[in-house]
């Protein structure tokens, strides 16, 4: 029988990394993922947590002795945040082009300058290109029963890659919220052992990793790096319908639709914003605005058939980012949206926006607006190019 509890988002991410029984945890604190490092430490000093519990100096320490035990077939976990992650660039690239499953939570912070330790997650979105998985999630449920899945995706032999599991810090991070969490015989039956099948390092075959490598064969690992990349969403879609059985929860892969059935317009979304966007579209269906939302769960691959299929029937749409896109002027959400409308055989209107940068609230308020700005402008046929900003004046300020 799984167990109702209240906890934060961090002690969830943790619970699922304990759950999983990696093998090995290497991972530095940094606010505001310090809470994950020290329920991981918490439940390996109450023996509650059997993983080799690496103390290191640095994010790039973390991460480069996670890829020598994952070539030594270990399963491993991590975490970090923002400039812990811009730390640790060098060896996170090189984990996903080396086919690394290592699964990391990313505890998203926005990146200096200037100086900010709050929520925003422009430190995951920057590194997209990296070749890692990257889902964003929305409560803390969503936390612990992605992280659980994360470790099947990434060690799938069709998959083999790493992934990032990202949540807002301090909105969910610190925040608390109702959790159900399946036991301990419900995750191993869900995920067993893990069982390396390349690059298994070994003293008794001794092997250089990474030589010095031609053109030619770059192009092939690049080529099988995406062909994996592309197979993960139907892993994922899998693994979400699987994970359903055992527990009662789908997330809906990919993405998630709500109330987009007979929708005329759509708010598309990603993280903890969803949830007042919710909100918002029951307030507005109530008066006989037909409005839907599609979130944005899988960003590495980008869904681009289910976001055209999400939004085939629409007027128009908008999309709220909490990040922003240089030298585009919108946001990285709404570009990737657009993108994978290019080959759509109809181009509806659509309307970009950004706010909630540096942890500022995206409220009731503003989300109304942004869906008001977005309807008003797709019924007079407008795509609106540069963002329109979520902004709630304050005395002596002006954006």
């Amino acid at each position: 029988m799984s167990e109702i509890a209240v906890m934060n988002g961090n002690f969830a991410a943790a619970t699922a990394a304990r759950l999983a029984r990696p093998e090995v945890i290497a991972a530095y604190p940094i606010t505001p993922q310090t809470p994950v490092v020290e329920y991981l430490t918490q439940f390996a000093a109450e023996g509650n947590l059997g993983s080799k519990m690496s103390e290191v100096e640095s994010e790039h320490s973390a991460m480069s002795i996670l890829s020598g035990a994952s070539m030594a077939g270990a399963r491993c976990y991590t975490a970090t945040s923002s400039q812990g992650l811009a730390l640790m660039y060098e060896p996170y690239f090189r984990a996903s082009t080396l086919r690394l499953p290592i699964v990391m939570n990313i505890v998203n912070r926005e990146m200096i300058s200037p100086q900010s330790v709050w929520g925003g997650p422009q430190d995951s979105l920057t590194l997209r290109d990296a070749g890692w998985l990257q889902i964003y999630v929305e409560d803390n449920q969503e936390i612990l029963d992605t992280t659980i899945q994360a470790f099947r995706i990434a060690e799938d032999q069709r998959v083999l890659l790493p992934i990032n599991v990202c949540y807002d810090g301090f909105y969910l991070s610190h925040m608390t919220e109702r959790v159900e969490v399946p036991t301990q015989a419900q995750v191993d039956g869900f995920l067993p052992p893990y069982i390396a099948k390349h690059q298994i390092l070994d003293p008794a075959r001794p092997m250089a990793i990474d030589p010095l490598t031609s053109g030619y064969l770059v192009m092939e690992y690049r080529k099988k790096h995406m062909a994996a990349q592309a197979a993960a969403l139907g892993v994922l879609a899998e693994v979400d319908r699987e994970y359903e059985s055992l527990t009662g929860r789908s997330w809906g892969g990919a993405i998630a639709s709500y109330r987009m059935e007979d929708a005329e317009y759509a708010v598309v979304t990603m993280g903890s914003v969803t949830g007042a966007c919710r909100e918002m579209i029951d307030e507005k269906r109530s008066r006989g605005i037909r409005v839907g939302l599609v979130k944005i769960r899988c960003l590495r691959p980008f869904p681009r058939e289910a976001v055209m299929r999400a939004l085939s029937t629409v007027k128009g749409f908008g999309v709220i980012d909490r990040n922003v896109s240089f030298g585009w002027n919108h946001g990285i959400v709404y570009q990737e949206v657009k993108a994978a409308l290019y080959g759509a055989d109809r181009i509806v209107p659509s309307v970009p926006f950004i706010g909630g940068l540096g942890g500022e609230d995206i409220t009731m308020d503003l989300v109304s607006t942004a869906c008001d700005t977005m309807i008003e402008a797709v019924d007079a046929g407008k795509t609106i190019h540069e963002a329109v900003w979520l902004w709630s004046p304050r005395k002596g300020v002006k954006l």
